[in-house]
């Protein structure tokens, strides 16, 4: 069997319509839904079947798609290989990732790696909901993402997942608020005062509800925002509290103090999403060892909140 046809049945697999494979791949639908026939000529058995307007896998092609990825993944292995005799890990890497992390791991990582000659990394940000975040890593090979402990809308989908950050989120207050001079906080403590929210969605949601269960109400959410700037903003302006990443934020306002919560898990994974295939690459690994290593500095340099300005949830 032709690999690049598997391929492109792999593709229908995780994209879910032949127009999404064909936008993927550079194809028409209908040169992407002829290839797809000249496999099922070469397996001798139906691998799509009519849903609607759409194609959908049959089961013999759910298990061929899985072969697929294998073939794909042994296919990057070996060019891994042949990369790590020439000892040159090059190409270009496509990173994709949220504000907060992007503006406090990105810069040294890229310093890091511009003495690897040939290698090329290209980011840009984006900021989905939980479950888009594994979407991404169909057009992506890194995706950094983040979800609260315990929730992991990838799972299931055969990613390889790279753990960066746990990170804790301490609560922001403007300086002059009564909790300001508190050690720590509680949910008691918060359920009472204004909220300034994440878009429903986000992970930072989820801690919002431990809270109004735990003090028997409803908090209320005055704004939504996935700027952390903006966010910061509100705060030192008197306009609410809200939750603030201890590690990614950067330096917050002088006239938002950060506050520890009690009883309460409030913290945040950071980890790095990749396909299994892409995983094998030694450029991509390459990548991925530098992002641990300065995610790794980063935990051990902001043990403890800090003061100062930040970037985006």
């Amino acid at each position: 069997m032709d690999v690049n046809r598997l391929d492109l049945l792999r593709e229908l697999s995780e994209r879910g319509s032949v127009t999404a494979v064909a936008e993927a791949t550079g194809r028409t639908p209908s040169a992407v839904s002829q290839q797809l026939k000249v496999l099922e000529r070469e397996a001798g058995m139906p691998l799509t079947e009519r849903s609607g307007r759409g194609l959908v896998l049959t089961n013999a092609g759910h298990a061929l798609a899985r072969s697929a990825t294998e073939v794909a993944i042994a296919l990057e292995r070996a060019n891994a290989l042949w990369d790590e005799f020439r000892n040159h890990p090059s190409g270009e890497v496509s990173l994709v990732t949220f504000p907060t992390v992007g503006a406090a791991l990105l810069p040294g990582v890229l310093a890091d790696l511009s003495q690897v000659a040939g290698l090329v990394v290209q980011c840009t940000d984006l900021d989905p909901e939980l479950a888009g975040f594994a979407d991404l890593t169909s057009e992506y090979d890194i995706v950094l993402a983040h979800t609260m402990p315990g929730v992991l809308p990838w799972g299931g989908r055969g990613l390889t997942v790279v753990p960066l950050l746990t990170e804790p989120l301490d609560v922001g207050v403007p300086i002059g608020h009564r909790l300001a001079g508190r050690s720590s906080v509680t949910s008691a403590d918060l359920v009472d005062e204004t909220w300034l929210g994440v878009p429903p969605g986000f992970p930072f949601e989820r801690i919002l509800h431990v809270i109004e269960e735990q003090g028997g109400k409803r908090v209320h959410v005055s704004q939504r925002f996935s700027d952390m700037r903006i966010i910061e903003a509100f705060i030192a302006a008197g306009q609410g509290v809200a939750f603030v990443p201890r590690y990614t934020s950067g330096a917050v306002p002088a006239d938002v103090v950060l506050k520890p919560i009690r009883g309460v898990t409030a913290m945040r994974q950071i980890v790095a999403l990749v396909r299994p295939d892409v995983a094998e690459r030694l450029a991509v690994r390459t990548v991925l060892d530098v992002l641990t290593t300065r995610a790794s500095r980063l935990e051990q340099a902001h043990a403890h909140p800090s003061r100062g300005s930040g970037a985006g949830v």
